[in-house]
Parts: structure tokens; C-alpha cells; sequence
């Protein structure tokens, strides 16, 4: 299940919306706020079909029904795979941010300088599936100073980060 949110009038009618993926905070720029931190998740990476996108999961989900619909996609938690860092094989959390005082955001990949007029708000590494897997999934990028799960270690292989 999923639910579409519309921000209230007055000063959140504006503004722009992104995932920190990696962490659990949003950065301290000016106007920009945590609307909720959660873990990180998506399709298997040996599965075809799912999204490609990877999800921002609440840590306290919210049901519609407890009944299982059938046919239905399955949805896995997400961890780092890259052993040169020390979050290989962790999960990997994930912050939803609001900042009011820019409009639109961008994700430019292979760099790591804002055009003059833009504003940074964290900066970091290019990950997806890995090529060789069956699952087709976007591009992120995964914040450079990234956390992981406490307790999370395990090579369990669900949605994957790859470097």
C-alpha cells in the first residue's frame, strides 16, 4: 500500500523533496527538515519484474489490509555491496527531506560542484544494481559519509547498492 501526501497550505506548499539515501538525518541547510527516516528497499536483484526504483521504507509501516493479495511483487531490503567500504553487506537507511527554500532538485551524476546558483545539499557515490543482475534499477546516489543499520550485517543479497 502507499499513500500520496499533499502538503498543507501556508509555508509547505512550496519547496522541494529528495531521499538522502545512506542516512538518517537530512544536512543542516537552512529551510530543510526530516519528514521521516527509514530503511532502504526494492526488487531482488536475481528477480526481473518489481519496480526499479528503490524505496524509502517507514520503520513503522502502516497496513490497508493484513491479507496477502495475490499475484503480488516482493520487496527486499536493500544493503551496500562494495568491500573496499566498511558498509559492505549492511542495510542501508535512508532520510525523506523537505528543504522550503529551493524549488527543484537535481541529481548530477559525475560531479561534485553545483552549478553558481544552485545550493548542495549532500554529495556522494553513484550506485545501482550491479550489471549482471536481472534487475533494472535507477541510479542514486548514496551519500559519501554513509551510515548503515546498527546490527544490520549480513549477506542476505535482497535489493543491492553496487559502487
Amino acid at each position: 500500500s502507499h499513500l500520496v501526501y499533499r502538503a498543507p497550505p501556508g509555508p509547505l506548499s512550496g519547496g522541494a523533496l529528495y531521499t538522502r539515501w545512506g542516512r538518517t538525518t537530512c544536512p543542516g541547510t537552512p529551510g530543510t527538515e526530516l519528514l521521516y527516516s527509514g530503511l532502504a528497499g526494492g526488487g531482488h536483484h536475481s528477480h526481473s519484474g518489481n519496480g526499479a526504483n528503490y524505496l524509502c521504507l517507514p520503520t513503522t509501516p502502516q497496513y490497508l489490509t493484513s491479507g496477502i493479495p495475490t499475484p503480488y511483487s516482493y520487496l527486499y531490503g536493500a544493503e551496500y555491496q562494495y568491500p573496499r567500504f566498511t558498509t559492505h553487506n549492511h542495510n542501508v537507511p535512508c532520510a525523506v527531506c523537505y528543504t522550503s527554500q529551493r524549488a527543484s532538485q537535481i541529481m548530477i551524476p559525475a560531479r561534485i560542484t553545483c552549478p553558481s546558483s544552485w545550493t548542495e545539499e549532500y554529495e556522494g557515490y553513484l550506485m545501482a544494481e550491479r550489471h549482471i543482475h536481472a534487475r533494472n534499477a535507477v541510479y542514486e546516489c548514496v551519500d559519501k559519509n554513509a551510515e548503515t543499520v546498527p546490527g544490520s550485517y549480513a549477506n542476505t543479497d535482497g535489493a543491492l547498492f553496487h559502487h
